[in-house]
This record gives C-alpha cells, sequence and structure tokens, in this order.
C-alpha cells in the first residue's frame, strides 16, 4: 500500500474476488477518502516538515478506555469460576479487525498522521486479509474540527452537532480518529457477517466520548442480530482481584479454559459502563492468558459456545487468536513504511525538513530520557 500511496494520490482497491464474501461490499465512505486528499492539499510547498522517529504505533481502542487501577471492591464479593472448553470444529468464519494510526511529523501549521486497518478473515482452514489505507492527514487547528465531525458520522451513523475543537488536541488526535475509523469497521463487519465469530482487541468498556454507551450497544445489538458473538481481548489488564493482577487467576488451571467473575459492579462510574461479561481466558498451553468480554446480553451457554468454537476452529499462539495477531500485525506501520511516507510528502509537496533541537537532551545530557513531544 505504501508503494501505491508513494506513486500517486489515489486510492484503488485489490479486486473483490479476493476478498471473502461478507467484506466485499465493505466500502469506505467517499467522503472518508476525499477529506484525506483534502486535509493533505493545505500543506503549501516550502513548509518546514520536522519527522518524527518511528517508534511503536498506537492502537487506538487499547489507550481510548482507561481501566480503573481497582474495580473489584470488598462489598462486591467477586466469585471465580472455572469453565472447561471443549473444542468445536464446525468452520465456523472468524473475523478480526484491527486499527493502527501514527504519527508521521509535524508542519508549520499542523501535524501528518496516517491511519491503516487490517481484516482479517479464517474459514475452511484458510487466512485472508485486507489492508485499508494508510489513509495520511493533515491536522490543523483549523481543519481539525471538520475533520472529527466527519469521522463521528460516518462511525457513529449520525451527524454531530457539538463543537468538538475544545476537547480535540492535536497531540490525541491520530489515537482518536483512529478509534473512530476502527468503530466504523465494526459496525460494518457486524452489519455483512452472519453465524461468525468477530474478534476486537480490547474492552467491551463503553462510557467515553469516542465510545458511547449508545453507539457500543448498537454495534453489540447488531451483532447479535445477525446471530454474530463478539470476542474482546485485552491483552493488558489493570484490573486486580483479591490484590493480584486479574489473569493471574488462571496459574494453576489446565487449558483450554475460561474463568468466570461474578459479583464485580457494571457501572464503573456515573458514566462508564461494563458491557460485556468478564473472563479470564487460558485457551492454549503458554505463559500467556487474556482478559475476555463477551456481550453480557448473550446466553452464558452461547458464550461458552463460541469461545469452544474459537478454539475449535482458529489457530492459537499463547492463547491469543491467530486471526487477530494478523490483523495486529498487517495494520501496524513499520519503520520503513513510515520513511517511505515521509519521503513521499516531502516529495509532492516540496516540504522543507528540519531537525528540531532534542530539548530534553540539551538541557539534561544522557540523563534526558523520554521522548519529545
Amino acid at each position: 500500500m505504501v508503494n501505491l500511496l508513494i506513486e500517486q494520490y489515489q486510492y484503488t482497491t485489490t479486486p473483490k474476488y479476493n476478498f471473502p464474501h461478507v467484506i466485499q461490499h465493505l466500502q469506505l465512505p467517499q467522503h472518508f477518502i476525499q477529506l484525506s486528499l483534502r486535509t493533505l492539499r493545505n500543506i503549501r510547498k516550502g513548509n518546514l516538515f520536522h519527522p518524527y522517529v518511528a517508534t511503536q504505533p498506537v492502537n487506538p481502542t487499547a489507550q481510548m478506555l482507561e481501566e480503573p487501577k481497582r474495580l473489584f471492591t470488598e462489598p462486591s464479593k467477586p466469585t471465580l469460576r472455572l469453565i472447561p472448553i471443549k473444542p468445536i470444529k464446525d468452520d465456523t468464519p472468524i473475523i478480526a479487525v484491527d486499527v493502527s494510526s501514527m504519527k508521521i511529523g509535524e508542519t508549520d501549521i499542523g501535524i501528518l498522521c496516517a491511519i491503516r486497518a487490517a481484516i482479517v478473515w479464517k474459514q475452511r482452514h484458510r487466512y485472508r486479509y485486507v489492508r485499508l489505507g494508510p489513509f495520511p492527514f493533515h491536522i490543523t487547528e483549523e481543519n481539525k474540527n471538520e475533520v472529527y465531525h466527519l469521522f463521528r458520522q460516518y462511525s457513529f451513523f449520525e451527524q454531530p452537532t457539538l463543537d468538538y475543537s475544545s476537547t480535540l488536541s492535536l497531540l490525541y488526535a491520530p489515537t482518536r480518529l483512529g478509534a473512530l475509523f476502527e468503530r466504523w469497521l465494526q459496525m460494518g463487519i457486524a452489519v455483512q457477517t452472519r453465524n461468525g465469530i468477530i474478534l476486537w482487541d480490547g474492552s467491551l468498556t463503553a462510557g467515553t466520548q469516542d465510545a458511547p454507551v449508545t453507539v457500543m450497544s448498537q454495534l453489540l445489538e447488531t451483532a447479535r442480530n445477525r446471530s454474530n458473538t463478539v470476542l474482546a481481548f485485552t491483552k493488558t489488564t489493570r484490573l486486580r482481584l483479591f490484590g493480584y493482577r486479574l489473569t493471574d487467576h488462571v496459574g494453576k488451571c489446565v487449558p483450554p479454559c475460561l474463568v468466570e467473575i461474578n459479583g464485580y459492579p457494571i457501572a464503573l462510574s456515573n458514566t462508564m459502563r461494563l458491557l460485556g461479561n468478564i473472563y479470564v481466558a487460558k485457551l492454549s498451553e503458554g505463559n500467556c492468558s487474556f482478559r475476555l468480554d463477551i456481550d453480557r446480553k448473550l446466553p452464558q451457554e452461547k458464550a461458552v459456545e463460541a469461545t469452544q468454537r474459537l478454539v475449535g476452529n482458529d489457530i492459537l499462539l499463547q492463547s491469543y487468536p491467530e486471526t487477530l495477531r494478523l490483523a495486529h500485525i498487517y495494520s501496524t506501520f513499520t519503520a520503513n513504511e513510515v520513511i517511505g511516507i515521509q519521503r513521499f510528502l516531502v516529495q509532492t509537496h516540496k516540504l522543507k525538513i528540519i531537525t528540531r533541537p532534542n530539548v530534553r537532551r540539551l538541557l539534561f545530557g544522557p540523563f534526558g530520557k523520554g521522548p519529545e513531544s
């Protein structure tokens, strides 16, 4: 995709026959593509450009919802229940989606970022994938409100009426736009998939501006109405139970298994809600286990059955599904790709590259740790 981006401002798609059936008609909103192109046109020839050193790309969903350090309190008296998992092999379709956003650099008036998504499909013993992007954006104080409005419109299927300019910081714009893009993809997959297992990266916690309870509830309801089950895996959780990290409670359990946690509060605050039942999943041999959220409105038998079908139809490495692992890999930006996008932007817009001094290094010498903001 980087090669395509470097050649010209033109977006094309892979022929439909290479796509799984359910995503053949998953089309990007035309306004979304036009917006990417329009934001790049406000870059003027000769503008200063400070390239951003490629480090770890940001996974939007994982950072949008901050978990409380201690969710389970003594009055709630949570209980644990071990659920053995017996794999069911029946060729159930498994589909995963992941999105990465990356800051590419800064200009005189804004920041340049790129967003890319990957959808991975597993059925009939074959993995297929499609990448969407990378889509470059030039976000400034003048256009950030327009960009955010359009993202919300297509992610939440509503016409935003509030002014978000005061809440959308340029520093966090790539993360927030990536989260909205991921929400749109999740809805599109939920609408077009039937009788499948949909894997999300993150939890089913809702109540932030970019993950409203109404929108998240609508996503889960859409999936349920089409006989889909959403399984949300959280790689790193801060939740603790009885003084231990949540995922430490399956250390001596024989995989594959789930540990169901009962007795926790559904409402984390006045706005934040847990829309899923929380489990700890240890689905294969290895040292890793994960927090697994499953739609609360599904019967427990169906939730357990979906996990059994996942174990029976997907490869699990260290208890993590291969489809979701591939979605992460294919959406992530490599250092070479970031350099390619930077070079393309510099050549196309005749930007003047500058290297800003590292203030931390100037002030503290070898003790100047941490990235430059």
